[in-house]
């Protein structure tokens, strides 16, 4: 009866290991891409609902979004094409941003190929559902496109 209950509690201990390195980091530290997204979402919607500078042109935006994705919309930025749209990495305009900040839920990732496709539902009442793709660059995920899940109008 010990044998099977030092089995029973090993599987116990093992299985929580494993639950508890999910959607952090992988087990030899590269960060997951849901991690990346969830680090992201937490940086980036304080820094929007700051009012100060867009946070696409701080430079700390390059640790999770790709060169090219950021040069892309520094660009767009820059020549004001951005200012009718919805915010590119939200898809909304207007947002609850306290809301948005405290609840941040990323999905698990889909793979495909070499490209994670991480759905990620922002706010509690007024819910956002985007799809963030990432790549690797220099061993590290980063954000390459951002879209919605919204029906098209």
């Amino acid at each position: 009866m010990k044998k099977y209950l030092t089995i029973f509690i090993a599987t116990l201990l093992l299985a929580f290991n494993n639950i508890s390195y999910a959607g952090s980091t992988t087990h030899d530290g590269q960060i997951t891409p849901e991690t990346q997204v969830k680090d992201f979402y937490t940086w980036f919607i304080p820094h929007l609902a700051a009012d100060r500078d867009y946070p696409v042109m701080n430079a700390e935006i390059n640790r999770h979004v790709a060169k090219a994705t950021v040069d892309f919309l520094r660009k767009q930025y820059k020549a004001n094409n951005l200012a009718e749209d919805a915010e590119y990495f939200t898809k909304a305009q207007d947002f609850d941003e306290k809301d948005w900040a405290a609840h941040i839920a990323v999905h698990p990732a889909v793979m495909l190929d070499k490209v994670a496709l991480v759905p990620v539902t922002l706010g509690s009442k007024d819910k956002q559902t985007n799809i963030v793709f990432l790549r690797q660059e220099n061993g590290t995920w980063k954000i390459t496109k951002v879209v919605d899940t919204l029906d098209y109008r």
